[in-house]
C-alpha cells in the first residue's frame, strides 16, 4: 500500500487523457485506483503501466455510483478523486500530509484548485475554481447522477480546507463535435435529475451551463432564469458563476439590453474583477462607452480574478477597443500597451503604428 492517500479515477475510452493524468501522478507517493466503465480502446492496458489497481464497473448513467465504487476499492481511508481529463500541475506532498493529518482526520474536506482550459476562436482562456476532492471515504460519498457532489454520510454541512494541489482540466477542449456530444450526454442525465427534483436550483444551473457549452444560448438563458427566480445565497460559488454566465448568454443571444438588468445586482456580485469585466462588456454592447471603460478600469484594479486576464489584459484591451473606435488613438494605444504580450493587443498596436 503506497503513500498517504489513494487517487481514484473513473474512465472510459480516455487513453490519451488518462496517460497524461497518470504521468502527472507517478512521482507522488499515492496509490492509484482506476475504474473502467466500458472502454473499447487500450485504456485499461495503458493504465496497467502505472498501477495494478484496475477495476471494471458496468456503466449505469450515474457518475456518483461509479465514483463511489472507485473510492470503495481504495486501500487508504483518505482519497483524492480526479477525472481522466485532469492532471496535476502543482502539489506539495509534505504540506498535504500535514493538512490531512490535522484537518482530514477531523472530517474536513480538502479543496483543490482547478484551472479549466477553454479555447474558442483560436484564443485560450483559463478559469480558476476550488473544488472538493480530498476526503475520508468512511465519512463521505458522492451524490448526484451527474456533476456529483461530495456529501457527508451523516448528512448536513461540513468544513473544508484548501489543499496545496493545483490541477489542469482540459475537458472543455477538443473539437466542436466532441464538445457537442459531451454536452448532450450531460444534458440527458441532468434532465433526468431535473424531472425527479424540479426545484433543484443547482441542477438548473448545470443545465444552463451545459446548454451554454453546447452553444444553445437561448436554452441556457431559460434555465438560468428559472434558477434565478428562487431566493439564492449570493455568496455560493455556483450562484456567482451562474449570474455571470447568464450575462454572457444574454449577450450571445443579442439581448444586451436585458443584460443591463444585472446592474441591479451589482451590490451583491460586483466585488469581483470577473463581474466588473462582464458589466463593462454589457455597457459596451449597449453603446454606453464611458460606463464600459469605467468598469474595465475597475476590473483591472482588482487583485484577484477567476478568469485569467479579467483583472488585467482583457479589461485593458476592451477599454482600448472603445477608445480606438471613438477615435482617441493615443488613449487606445496606452490601454493596449498595458496588455503585455496579449496577442490581440499587440496586433492593434502594430496596426496603430505603436
Amino acid at each position: 500500500m503506497k503513500g498517504i492517500l489513494s487517487v481514484c479515477i473513473i474512465t472510459k475510452n480516455e487513453s490519451a487523457n488518462l496517460r497524461r493524468c497518470l504521468e502527472s501522478l507517478k512521482v507522488y507517493p499515492f496509490e492509484i485506483v482506476v475504474v473502467d466503465t466500458g472502454s473499447t480502446d487500450d485504456t485499461k492496458q495503458m493504465a496497467a503501466e502505472y498501477t495494478q489497481c484496475i477495476y471494471d464497473f458496468a456503466w449505469c448513467d450515474d457518475f456518483s455510483a461509479a465514483k463511489n465504487y472507485a473510492i470503495g476499492r481504495a486501500s487508504h481511508d483518505m482519497v483524492m478523486v480526479l477525472d481522466s481529463d485532469e492532471y496535476v500541475s502543482e502539489l506539495d506532498v509534505d504540506k498535504l500530509r500535514e493538512l490531512i493529518a490535522a484537518r482530514g482526520s477531523r472530517g474536513q474536506v480538502g479543496r483543490i484548485r482547478r484551472h479549466n482550459l477553454l479555447t474558442r476562436d483560436g484564443e485560450q482562456t483559463v478559469n480558476m475554481e476550488w473544488i472538493n476532492r480530498i476526503f475520508s471515504r468512511e465519512l463521505f460519498h458522492y451524490e448526484g447522477r451527474i456533476h456529483e457532489q461530495v456529501t457527508a454520510a451523516a448528512g448536513g454541512d461540513y468544513e473544508t480546507y484548501q489543499a496545496p494541489v493545483t490541477i489542469l482540466h482540459s475537458g472543455y477542449e477538443g473539437s466542436q463535435e466532441d464538445r457537442r456530444r459531451k454536452a448532450e450526454r450531460n444534458i440527458r442525465l441532468l434532465l433526468q435529475e431535473f424531472e425527479e427534483n424540479p426545484a433543484d436550483t443547482y441542477c438548473m444551473y448545470q443545465l444552463g451551463k451545459s446548454y451554454y457549452m453546447a452553444g444553445n444560448y437561448p436554452k441556457a438563458v431559460r434555465y438560468f432564469e428559472l434558477a434565478l427566480g428562487y431566493d439564492l445565497e449570493p455568496k455560493l460559488e455556483y450562484v456567482i458563476d451562474m449570474v455571470e454566465t447568464y450575462g454572457y448568454a444574454l449577450l450571445k443571444c443579442g439581448q444586451a439590453e436585458t443584460a443591463l438588468g444585472l446592474s441591479g445586482v451589482y451590490d451583491a456580485f460586483g466585488g469581483t474583477a470577473d463581474f466588473k469585466l462582464l458589466m463593462g462588456l454589457i455597457y459596451m454592447n449597449n453603446e454606453m462607452f464611458e460606463e464600459a471603460v469605467q468598469e474595465f478600469e475597475r476590473a483591472a484594479c482588482c487583485r484577484e480574478c477567476r478568469t485569467i486576464g479579467a483583472n488585467s489584459y482583457l479589461a485593458w484591451y476592451n477599454a482600448g477597443v472603445i477608445r480606438e473606435c471613438l477615435g482617441d488613438v493615443k488613449a487606445a494605444a496606452d490601454y493596449y500597451a498595458k496588455c503585455g504580450d496579449y496577442k490581440k493587443a499587440k496586433e492593434r498596436l502594430r496596426q496603430l503604428g505603436g
